[in-house]
């Protein structure tokens, strides 16, 4: 089932295109991993499918709903970069405000923000202003407040920016609850390691649209990389290569691409072998999401 689905989505700020005809689809039950240099377009369409922003051209669909500017969207959770809390606040008054905001009250809600601070590890500190907790605390407590009425859809912006690992940690945890429960998530973040570990599905955007999407094995090849890498390190630096082999470390390594590895590697080795090189270890390497990334977007710095 597809739980969301973005057509030919198109945002101009004056003679800017924040989105340029942005489409794909998120699905019932997964994790889609939305990443992009700065300036990709990715909060601009965070901000289009929460209704901060009207496209200005393309389609927008909610489990088939197709939604208009001024639709409601009460199967949409929205958990923006910026922490959307009240600081002097408590825990607990922070969410029983935006229970209400989204339509929660009476005995649902009371069970919601008691579920709320069992599963962010805060019911100790329920009643302790906000303005004194760290910041995986706020992050968790941001990320509760977007989920308390139970959305069949999550949007996350950069949801772990600027936490440590234990709390980056607890957060994805949370987030796979979600997911048990039926949630499709949304996520957009600079943490390529954690899109490459956590979703099953990427999409990468570059200047407003989608320049590749799938699994890291489909970026892969989109990207036109080797899908191994084969490092020999060498006992001593040599001047040539033998053939099929790069020269790297200054003549103490020598690379080559491999798909099969097994199958490959004893031909490789009786090769180096056979021109008098002597080889101290080796390690095969699958092509990172960060290396399809570079690849895919280019690495000149975006400001």
């Amino acid at each position: 089932m597809i739980a969301l689905r973005i057509q030919d989505a198109r945002k101009r700020f004056g003679t800017v295109e924040a989105l340029r005809g942005l489409s794909f689809d998120l699905r019932a039950g997964e994790m889609l991993g939305l990443l992009g240099p700065n300036g990709a377009g990715k909060t601009t369409l965070v901000r289009a499918l929460a209704g901060r922003v009207r496209l200005d051209g393309g389609r927008v669909s909610l489990f088939d709903r197709e939604l208009s500017p001024d639709s409601a969207r009460p199967e949409l959770g929205v958990v923006p970069q910026e922490l959307a809390l009240y600081p002097l606040l408590t825990a607990g008054e922070n969410l029983n405000v935006f229970g209400a905001l989204n339509g929660l009250s009476g005995d649902k809600l009371r069970a919601r923000v008691a579920w709320a601070l069992e599963w962010t590890g805060l019911g100790d500190r329920a009643k302790e202003s906000v303005k004194h907790f760290s910041g995986g605390m706020k992050r968790r407590l941001n990320l509760a407040c977007g989920v308390l009425h139970e959305p069949r859809v999550v949007l996350l912006d950069e949801p772990t920016v600027g936490v440590d690992p234990q709390s980056r940690e607890k957060l994805y945890d949370m987030l796979a609850a979600l997911r048990s429960a039926g949630a499709a998530i949304l996520v957009t973040t600079h943490y390529l390691e954690e899109a490459e570990a956590r979703c099953e599905r990427i999409v990468v955007m570059d200047h407003g649209r989608a320049v590749a999407q799938g699994s890291l094995a489909e970026l892969v090849a989109v990207a036109g990389l080797p899908a191994r890498r084969l490092t020999l390190h060498l006992e001593r630096a040599i001047a040539t290569a033998p053939e099929g082999f790069a020269l790297d470390g200054g003549g103490t390594a020598l690379t080559a691409s491999v798909t099969d590895v097994a199958a490959e590697l004893p031909e490789l080795l009786a090769r180096v072998r056979g021109a008098g090189h002597a080889v101290r270890d080796l390690d095969v390497r699958a092509a990172s999401l960060q290396a399809a990334f570079l690849a895919l977007t280019g690495k000149e710095l975006r400001e």
